[in-house]
């Protein structure tokens, strides 16, 4: 039972916030436009979030800092984001392992290698042959779906509102299977024949070995694979989809070799039961909380309005309390055996699951819930926020210009007690006539880093002083889908694409004016335009983002 708490436990804290992560690394696209290796083209660039970029300075000897910045280049960008692919593919892999359909098939599958090989070096050696093949097997499904789909289609989906959508009404299928509605198999004729292979000897019997167990366990397996492979579509990584599978596989080749070279350890398994069903169900649950975060991102980057933050917390505290309820025995599905009693995993994953859910309950009345802030929608869209005043906001207003965009953006898009501009130009006029820097901020709906910036770095007193009397803020959102007033849509000289949307516009001017493709993405410029200090990335540090900010009012001071 230590093997099976551990990894619940690795199931719950993992599995749900990497593929939630797995968000953070693709907020924009422009359709069409992605970056190559080493430079910058205007004819490929594809846009994700920046990671943790900016480092600080100080100078004690004349009590100033300087803040050095670096954004990381295509290259970087895309490995941090396969590795949170791999590691994503590999949480599912373990997870996939304690599903019914093929935990059960570990002792009897290692026993045929064991018993029927004429040695215990064949039997491992076709066990770990066998281990290959189920590698082999799943990154070439992932090919194929790179491949089918084409890494400029998989940038496309990251932002796409219809296919946002359509992956959340597949989370929300996977989960009803998990849940036990309906079973998603293949068709038995074929797997039936691809069992028939299986008899052959050799590397070719091994092969099909292989292949049927995929087949045979696909209904378990299934809306884990697919719900990886959303996630790595979601990114817009050219071999995001083979490297998820990658994980995956490893995750789930590792045991039939190691059983095979240690036989023993076979007795320390525990036995199949009802928990089996109990883990796809847990499952279920999570499927469920993450197709709400695909809801939301198609929500706000098109200003439906349904998933608001207090709505969008009151589903999670339903979906994660109904799975303490179940833990804890208080709801059963179809196909779950009776619970005589608690176990003491059971009994603390529960714990930890009410846990989460206690800590949510805040957030209805305006809490900033840091650890989970950037996976929720913007805090502007809290209708009720007792920090501020029921219903209160920043008014759009306050210098009296009337703000571009501002209807589009201050209510749902800015953190409350901020009131930035959302046209550079607009921004730039201001600037120059309070004598003041700009402070760009590139930004997106569905940008996590983003949020988490917002709700852990601004929210400091120090830094929000900076923010509101040292700077213009422009806050220009990169993934936003309003179109454009006609006379305003343009073909851009720098990608030789249509700029349709406001999302468009910043985008392009992001990546043609700051070499650029990463959100958030910090920006001090002079009144002309005139960079002062090297940009920034995201940076939790709030000391050195504080750092950052003020090397930028000094620059300015001392260029004036």
């Amino acid at each position: 039972m230590k093997t099976i708490f551990k990894l619940l436990t690795l199931l719950f804290l993992l599995i749900f916030p990497l593929a939630m992560f797995a968000q953070q690394d693709s907020t924009v696209s422009t359709e069409g436009v992605e970056f190559t290796d080493g430079t910058i083209s205007p004819d490929s660039l594809s846009f994700e979030e920046s990671p943790d970029t900016v480092t600080a300075r100080v100078d004690s000897s004349k009590t100033t800092v300087a803040a050095i910045s670096k954004v990381a280049g295509p290259a970087e960008s895309g490995k941090n984001s396969l590795w949170s692919i791999f590691i994503a593919g590999l949480v599912g892999g373990f997870a996939a392992l304690l599903m019914p359909c093929i935990f059960p098939m570990l002792p009897l599958t290692v026993s045929f290698f064991t018993k029927q090989s004429g040695s215990r070096a064949s039997g491992i050696s076709k066990a770990l042959l066998y281990g290959l093949f189920i590698i082999v097997i799943y990154v070439a499904l992932g090919m194929i779906i790179t491949i089918a789909f084409g890494s400029d289609a998989l940038n496309a989906l990251s932002t796409n509102g219809i296919f946002n959508f359509i992956f959340f009404l597949l989370l929300v299928v996977f989960a009803a299977s998990f849940f036990g509605a309906f079973e998603i198999t293949l068709p038995s004729s074929f797997v039936n024949k691809m069992d028939a292979k299986s008899d052959k000897g050799g590397l070719i019997g091994l092969f099909f070995m292989a292949f049927s167990l995929s087949l045979v366990s696909f209904s378990c397996t299934g809306p884990i694979i697919g719900t990886l492979l959303v996630e790595a579509a979601s990114k817009g990584e050219r071999l995001g989809p083979a490297i998820g599978m990658l994980g995956f596989s490893i995750a789930l080749a590792i045991p039939f070799g190691l059983f095979a070279m240690f036989p023993s350890m076979l007795k320390s398994l525990p036995k199949s039961g009802g928990w089996l069903n109990s883990v796809k169900v847990v499952l279920g649950f999570l499927e469920l909380a993450l197709a709400l975060k695909f809801l939301s991102n198609v929500d706000l980057a098109y200003h439906w309005n349904w998933l608001d933050r207090e709505v969008f917390l009151s589903l999670w505290i339903a979906v994660f309390g109904l799975m303490g309820l179940y833990l804890i025995g208080k709801i059963k599905f179809s196909h779950d055996s009776d619970l005589k009693f608690l176990s003491v995993p059971r009994t603390i994953l529960a714990i930890v699951v009410f846990s989460f859910v206690i800590y949510m309950i805040p957030g209805l009345w305006g809490a900033p819930l840091k650890s989970i802030s950037a996976f929720l929608p913007p805090s502007a869209t809290q209708d009720f926020d007792l920090s501020t005043g029921v219903g209160s906001s920043t008014a759009a207003h306050t210098d009296g210009k009337v703000k571009k965009y501002a209807e589009i953006f201050h209510e749902r898009g800015t953190p409350k007690g901020f009131d930035p501009y959302y046209d550079y130009d607009q921004a730039l006029a201001t600037a120059k006539e309070l004598n003041k820097p700009v402070l760009i901020d590139f930004t997106g709906w569905n940008c996590v880093n983003c949020r988490k910036m917002e709700a852990n770095v601004w929210t400091d007193p120090a830094v929000a002083k900076l923010l509101k009397e040292e700077f213009v803020m422009a806050e220009l959102f990169v993934d936003d889908k309003t179109e454009l007033p006609v006379d305003e849509q343009i073909v851009s000289t720098y990608s030789n694409k249509k700029i349709k949307t406001i999302g468009n516009k910043n985008s392009d001017f992001q990546a043609a004016s700051f070499n650029s493709n990463s959100q958030p993405l910090y920006v001090i410029v002079d009144p002309n335009g005139q960079v002062l200090v090297p940009q920034s990335g995201a940076n939790y540090n709030v000391e050195q983002y504080k750092a950052f900010l003020q090397s930028g009012v000094n620059a300015f001071k001392k260029k004036n």
